[in-house]
């Protein structure tokens, strides 16, 4: 779905129309007795961040600006703002990082105001210290902070001098991998490499013996380098079987400052956060009060203003230490917004604008429970490889109910190669955690994403685990409870005779309608079976079907079960209560059968006749394309490291190729000895997905 109108006025796009199913924030006077009064805000920034931005903004009455590289010319943000301005091509580094063409973007439309969001420039003291200059409000804190704790290195020494407590670890940048060799051997392994620039859990190695280091502390540097623009590396010690539990600050330039309580964000894959909740099923309210006081303390120490929030690596025995601090809104920040009934983007504006906080500490108190799982462009089953392409089906679960999308994409989008693959953010709230858990993994089956592949059945698997339910949480979850990957044999379903109910009444309904086209209606009590046999992986079993008044009578084996539902042909999602629980389950008509996914479990299933089923079972199957000789890429991306040559002999384990593909790298190593036949590709080429790297003997 293109824009509903989209026109260019002296460089600047005029976008009108919004797309449908984004919630609009009432309209309110935007007025200020003291300090700064912002009209215009431009994000700098993109995605999900600036849509959920300009939402606050337009809530208050304030004009927003969108910006927005060549390869995000019809992207959500841009429709959803007032103003539009190309600041250069896709590569991040030319477009929402080049400072210059924000700067003239701000200029070309007067807006008075930037919101960062989040990742980008969003703790870049440069760019805070530039729109100073400029005369324009940095919606954030001030250079001084961000530049202090931007710098892990500098961050950690700030934290002890504040009398928070901190990871044992060598504070200085590591000159070389023998330097870093020495500083693990002397810290004690195992030990975190981490770049001093990082976060989003790039630049993040962890070691636990020398082997480790040689390998991890290059690539760390490269990305670093990558990423940040900066390749200081530093060493501390890794904390076993941690849970990763964050505390949100807010200040005002009054000197007022505040937390609104934790977060748990221990539910991390390669150091990145997937599952997001508040409060944590883990925390005491003593243990809370004293990180939520050492946070406060750490923003008092460098004159905080603005949200930021204080990161701590927590023991089983609740011992907590200071991790970074984020001088930024974060992913997260939704679950806290529910939990304690504010809009953080709509105070960091008013903060920005002079505004104390009005609020008090003892005033703020959790109420219910938030959890959010991030929805991404990748592939659980394929070692969550990245996907890209077009959104050719996009519906999200509606948002009553408790239930929250932030979202930056639309039916017909793009998911781009040049950014972070992030669809949406899915968001629950309950009264108490196990509703906020249930209301989720409803939610999670109606999310109906094709086009591109998606982590969904991996999040249902996570909120459906039994040790998950329970809050036994630690950053070593994901490792620990799918040590060899993530398969299909991880979603296998609570009750699959809940797929095979959906499947016979769906075959029920096409059986009538096609008899309804050749005419023989009139007699369908010859002309549509009502037995069948269901098969479907692992199992054959005998079913019946008829139509009633509002669903369907279903009969599988010897117990009988009543489906009552408005599904119709076509249909992509078939809601229903069945018995007496309510389902919400996706259905595509194959060939030959039918595909359901519900739970995070997907079953193809045939339903046939009993002669049908006898000839199936005699069907041979043909044997796939050989590529055991194959290096494949996996993936899209930019080759860039090539490490065998023609000729060459290789290990089982050995590094053949590095690609980078939506800011991360990924290794790929031989799964067998070998010596290279042919070399396909090139370093510096941009590889599409199943393209032959390399062919070995």
């Amino acid at each position: 779905m293109a824009p509903k109108s989209d026109k260019t006025v002296g460089g600047v796009r005029k976008t009108t129309g919004a797309k449908q199913g984004v919630k609009k924030s009432p309209v309110k006077k935007n007025v200020r007795k003291d300090g700064v009064r912002i009209r215009k805000i431009l994000i700098a920034n993109r995605g999900e961040i600036a849509c959920r931005v300009i939402r606050s903004a337009k809530g208050m009455g304030i004009k927003t600006v969108a910006i927005y590289s060549e390869a995000d010319r019809d992207a959500l943000h841009v429709i959803e703002a007032d103003e539009a301005v190309c600041v250069g091509p896709a590569p991040s580094a030319q477009s929402y990082l080049n400072i210059a063409a924000v700067i003239a973007a701000i200029k070309k439309t007067g807006a008075d105001a930037v919101h960062p969001g989040y990742g980008f420039l969003s703790e870049n003291a440069a760019f805070c210290r530039r729109l100073k200059r400029e005369g324009v409000t940095f919606i954030g804190p001030d250079p001084r902070a961000i530049k202090a704790m931007g710098d892990k290195i500098e961050s950690k020494r700030l934290a002890e001098k504040a009398g928070v407590s901190t990871v044992p670890g060598f504070d200085g940048a590591l000159r070389d991998t023998d330097h870093a060799i020495e500083v693990a051997a002397a810290i004690g392994y195992p030990v975190m490499i981490k770049a001093s620039a990082g976060g989003g859990g790039k630049g993040m190695r962890i070691a636990r013996d020398e082997a480790d280091v040689r390998e991890g502390f290059p690539a760390a540097v490269r990305e670093a380098k990558s990423g940040f623009g900066d390749d200081r590396v530093f060493i501390e010690k890794y904390i076993e079987n941690p849970r990763h539990i964050e505390i949100q600050i807010m200040a005002d330039r009054q000197g007022n400052i505040v937390h609104f309580g934790e977060r748990e964000c221990s539910i991390q894959r390669r150091h990145q956060k997937v599952v997001e909740e508040a409060p944590s099923p883990f925390i005491t309210p003593e243990t809370r009060r004293a990180m939520g006081a050492q946070a406060v303390a750490l923003a008092r120490a460098v004159d905080y203003v603005s949200a930021g929030t204080v990161e701590f690596i927590v023991d089983q025995r609740q011992n907590f230490y200071f991790l970074e601090m984020n001088t930024r809104l974060q992913v997260e920040h939704p679950v806290t917004e529910l939990v304690y009934g504010v809009d953080l983007v709509d105070l960091m504006i008013r903060v920005a604008q002079g505004a104390p906080l009005g609020i008090v500490q003892k005033n703020i108190r959790p109420k219910g429970w938030a959890i959010e799982t991030r929805i991404y462009a990748e592939d659980p089953f394929r070692g969550f490889l990245p996907s890209v392409g077009r959104l050719v089906r996009y519906r999200a679960p509606g948002e009553e109910g408790g239930v929250r999308v932030d979202s930056g994409v639309y039916e017909g989008g793009e998911i781009s190669i040049h950014y972070d693959p992030m669809i949406a953010k899915l968001i629950t709230y309950g009264e108490t955690r196990a509703l906020a858990i249930a209301r989720m993994r409803l939610a999670l089956d109606a999310f109906y994403i094709r086009g591109v592949r998606h982590n969904i059945a991996f999040l249902a698997a996570l909120v459906g685990h039994p040790r998950f339910n329970e809050g036994r949480l630690s950053t070593d979850f994901i490792v620990e409870e799918y040590p060899d990957g993530f398969s299909s044999a991880d979603v296998v379903h609570d009750d699959p005779v809940i797929l095979d109910i959906v499947a016979v009444c769906m075959h029920r309904a096409y059986q009538a309608r096609a008899a309804q086209i050749s005419g023989q209606w009139a007699n369908h009590e010859r002309a549509v079976r009502d037995d069948w046999v269901i098969l479907a992986p692992g199992r054959r079993t005998r079913a019946t079907a008829r139509i009633v008044e509002g669903g369907f009578e279903v009969a599988v084996g010897k117990k009988t079960h009543r489906v009552v539902t408005t599904w119709r042909l076509g249909e992509g999602m078939f809601e229903a209560r069945i018995n007496d629980a309510f389902y919400c389950v996706q259905v595509e008509r194959l060939n030959v059968g039918y595909r359901l996914i519900n739970s995070g479990s997907e079953a193809d299933i045939r339903v046939l006749s009993e002669r049908a089923a006898h000839l199936s079972g005699l069907m041979v199957d043909k044997p796939g394309r050989d590529v055991s000789n194959l290096l494949i890429s996996p993936m899209p991306g930019l080759l860039v490291d090539l490490r065998v040559d023609v000729g060459q002999s290789v290990k089982a384990g050995d590094e053949i190729a590095v690609i980078e593909a939506m800011k991360m790298e990924n290794v790929l190593r031989a799964d067998k000895d070998g010596v290279v036949k042919t070399v396909h590709a090139q370093k510096g080429e941009s590889l599409r997905v199943d393209q032959t790297i390399v062919e070995f003997v």
